[in-house]
């Protein structure tokens, strides 16, 4: 047995954000990806994976049963696969900022829910948000509270545009230029993130009105910015709403910064070689890098390795 594939996700912009309404802009990233299967031999991985998965089946027959109108699944089904050893076979690494639990979870649902919502169905609003909201349950399993996001765009496999919590539409980007010098990057902090104290962090921080302030008139104004930029190809102004964003993120949300890569990332805000921002709740994971010069930002950041996601 070997399911379809699902593939990890990158949130452009957003991060934190959303939880506090601000624009989001999310995609497919087809480099890393994972299917559920069965093997004869399995190893050690795989059967780390199955206990996972016996435990994820016990949660999702609580929520069944405390919230039956939320989603129901084919839980004989699943818990046979489950107990003849089905495993999640993924390359996404794990606190890296790329959704591996979030292509589990679209894994599961697409093969297991009954009256599943399919991709081939006019996706109307309605239908993207109640995906989001049952995606959002079944994702809390893995790090407390879940946006919902990451299994939808694993799910659907396209960009999705988050405009506001109650608004979301799958959306179209302007085509890469493959020879163009532009390109948005993934740079490897070598280090696993947590999302859950991240976020119980982000959350603390929040107690504090000038946080509060700053996030509504800096950081979600610069994300907005952002987002409008890079669906409409408005290079130049999307760098100068990037620089601004980095320098909001390195001022106030240095915790979510692992220690090593704060000179790198004042440096790239002062040469403009390159911009990084966090990916996903940072902590560790990839560092999302944004340049309008592939080669200096690569000589400038020669040390770590670098993955070009999309270019301008």
């Amino acid at each position: 047995m070997k399911g379809p594939l699902f593939y990890s996700k990158i949130l452009l912009f957003g991060e934190y954000g959303i939880i506090k309404d601000s624009k989001g802009l999310s995609i497919p990233y087809n480099y890393f990806k994972g299917a559920l299967k069965m093997d004869e031999n399995p190893s050690e991985t795989a059967i780390e994976s199955n206990i996972h998965l016996k435990n994820f089946t016990v949660y999702l027959q609580k929520i069944e049963k405390e919230s039956p109108e939320l989603f129901s699944f084919n839980f004989e089904a699943l818990t046979k696969d489950v107990n003849a050893g089905m495993y999640f076979d993924s390359s996404i690494p794990q606190g890296y900022g790329v959704g591996s639990s979030g292509a589990l979870v679209a894994a599961i649902y697409d093969k297991y829910a009954s009256d599943k919502i399919t991709i081939l169905e006019n996706l109307t609003r309605e239908k993207l948000l109640r995906l989001k909201s049952i995606f959002g349950t079944m994702e809390s399993f893995f790090h407390g509270k879940s946006s919902g996001l990451d299994p939808l765009n694993s799910y659907l496999s396209l960009p999705i545009l988050i405009n506001s919590k109650d608004n979301i539409e799958s959306t179209s980007l302007p085509s890469q230029n493959k020879e163009g010098n532009g390109a948005v990057f993934l740079l490897d902090s070598g280090i696993i993130g947590e999302t859950a104290p991240m976020v119980e962090l982000f959350m603390d921080k929040m107690k504090s009105e000038g946080f509060r302030n700053m996030l509504k008139d800096q950081f979600i104004k610069h994300t907005d910015a952002c987002v409008e930029d890079f669906i409409n190809g408005n290079v130049k102004s999307l760098f100068g709403n990037l620089k601004q964003l980095s320098h909001v993120v390195l001022d106030n949300f240095k915790p979510m910064i692992p220690s090593k890569f704060h000179h790198l990332w004042k440096k790239g805000i002062e040469t403009n070689d390159y911009y990084l921002k966090l990916c996903g709740s940072g902590g560790g994971g990839y560092i999302l890098g944004f340049t309008q010069d592939i080669d200096k930002a690569k000589k400038a950041l020669k040390d770590y390795p670098l993955e070009v996601v999309y270019n301008f």
